[in-house]
């Protein structure tokens, strides 16, 4: 007779690998090994890749420079949660079934345990159009999501125009070197939004702003692969802006007057010069995003992704201030992996020294996905490296119920 495990639980018939036959002479039996079955009994390994948008992020700063990690991160972890910043290159995605398309706002929220992540198959998105976007431009951009539907059959159902132009302003902060703005008519994004989503009941939006053209000495650096990107803070500010108050996913797509021919232009910019809208991207990473749910039990009992399911966050190692990032270091349940890459500069000294957060620093991405990669399996990364494992040491208990910081280097 059979025993142990390949006694008791059946495999799928297919699955030829580990497979023990029993016969009998009236019928016949496929069994599983334990081997067969080792990976059921671990849970999906989740991580959250950050670069925060608008602060002249080495890798992530441009126009979808991070993608590239993103894509490879992706093929070693069960599930990738990231925000448009890093998946967004304008004409160019790239599509990653395991891959979750969280706008910013929501990621923090997300991070501090007070919303929940339902999968979706499909989302019904709602375009958005700025008033103030002139006639031929705006053809271009209806024009590029009639392509998105009939080309990869995107759901875009319906488009609505601002009652009023929503007058885009952006600068850079002068106290901390990123770029931000506003604009002046925010109801008049709100109304549309809502007429969306009562007329079509779609459950995802994207917004075109007209944004004002630079000069382009304004520009340069950007499209030389240097700066900061001007544009990409006042487009956290409208998507935030819609996410709180819909809470549905969100993305913003600039309109703008295309750019004169540059023979020096960088790669890394080079993405948001094929052509007349950055929307491809947009309607693509809409499409299936996850829906945004205030984390109760009904979160729970439609298998959502909650915060206390993820096992590492990876982020630019002077970037550790924001919202999620520190939520993410200070959780109390379940505390992830926080790995930060030098490499990765921004214009922001929110180191986790300064802020006292216990990370794992690596020097790059490719260090990043190996430490990822071994944490998944259950391995000690520093047991990967020459000379890193030392005798166990007996430490000290708590004094007066206060930890320290620590950040250790993965070098």
């Amino acid at each position: 007779m059979a025993t142990g495990l390949s006694r008791l639980i059946p495999c799928l018939a297919g699955q030829n690998t580990f497979l023990t036959r029993h016969r009998r002479p009236t019928k016949q039996s496929i069994y599983c090994s334990y081997s067969c079955l080792s990976s059921q009994f671990k849970r999906q390994y989740t991580s959250v890749m950050i670069v925060p948008t608008g602060i002249g992020a080495a890798i992530g700063g441009f126009a979808g420079d991070a993608l590239p990690v993103a894509r490879a991160l992706s093929t070693v972890v069960d599930c990738l949660i990231t925000h448009p910043n890093v998946l967004n290159a304008a004409m160019l995605y790239w599509p990653m079934p395991n891959a979750l398309y969280v706008e910013g706002y929501a990621l923090d929220r997300f991070a501090e345990g007070l919303w929940a992540l339902q999968p979706v198959h499909q989302n019904k998105v709602g375009l958005v159009l700025d008033a103030g976007i002139e006639e031929e431009l705006r053809i271009r951009q209806l024009q590029a999501a009639d392509a998105a539907r009939a080309s990869l059959g995107l759901p875009v159902l319906e488009y609505t125009v601002t009652d009023l132009p929503l007058k885009v302003e952006k600068w850079v902060d002068p106290a901390s070197g990123r770029s931000t703005g506003r604009i002046e008519n925010p109801d008049s994004l709100l109304r549309a939004v809502q007429t969306l989503v009562n007329r079509s009941r779609v459950n995802a939006i994207a917004v075109i702003g007209r944004f004002p053209d630079d000069d382009i000495d304004d520009v340069d650096d950007y499209r030389q692969g240097m700066g900061i990107d001007l544009l990409a803070g006042v487009e956290a500010v409208i998507s935030h802006l819609v996410v709180k108050e819909f809470q549905i996913p969100c993305a913003h797509a600039p309109a703008l007057s295309p750019f004169p021919l540059s023979l020096s232009l960088s790669p890394k910019s080079a993405a948001e010069e094929l052509g007349y809208t950055f929307l491809p991207c947009v309607l693509a990473g809409l499409s299936n995003a996850p829906q945004y749910l205030v984390k109760s039990s009904e979160s729970m009992e439609r298998s959502c992704i909650l915060a206390s399911d993820v096992d590492s966050v990876i982020l630019p190692r002077d970037a550790c201030g924001g919202d999620g990032a520190l939520a993410f270091a200070r959780s109390r349940k379940n505390e992830p992996l926080i790995i930060t890459v030098e490499e990765n500069e921004t214009v922001l000294d929110d180191t986790p020294d300064k802020l006292g957060l216990e990370v794992l620093q690596v020097s790059n991405y490719w260090e990043a996905i190996g430490v990822i990669a071994a944490h998944k399996t259950g391995i000690d990364p520093f047991s990967l490296r020459r000379n890193k494992v030392h005798n166990i040491q007996c430490t000290s208990v708590l004094v007066n119920g206060s930890s320290f910081a620590r950040e250790t280097t993965f070098s």
